[in-house]
C-alpha cells in the first residue's frame, strides 16, 4: 500500500529533527548553518510534500527551492 500524505509529513518531521540534533553535534561554527538546514527543510510541510513518497527526498526538494529563493533575492538587493 502507497504511503499517504500524513506520513509523508510525519516523515520529513523526523528527519529534520535528526538534522537538528546532528547540527548541534557540530563544530561551533557550523552549528547555526546546519539548523538553518533543518528549518528549511520543514517550510513545505504541506502542500509540496503530497507530491513525494519518500520524507527525505521531499526535505531535500524544501531546502532546494528555499536555497534558490535565497539566490534569487540576494541578486535582487545587489
Amino acid at each position: 500500500m502507497g504511503r499517504s500524505f500524513g506520513s509523508v509529513r510525519m516523515g520529513v518531521k523526523d528527519v529534520t529533527e535528526r538534522w537538528s540534533r546532528a547540527a548541534k553535534s557540530l563544530r561551533e561554527q557550523d552549528r547555526r548553518p546546519a539548523g538553518q538546514i533543518a528549518d528549511l527543510g520543514k517550510r513545505h510541510a504541506s502542500a509540496g510534500f503530497c507530491a513525494f513518497d519518500d520524507p527525505v527526498e521531499a526535505a531535500i526538494f524544501s531546502v532546494c527551492v528555499e536555497f534558490l529563493k535565497m539566490l534569487e533575492e540576494a541578486d535582487v538587493d545587489s
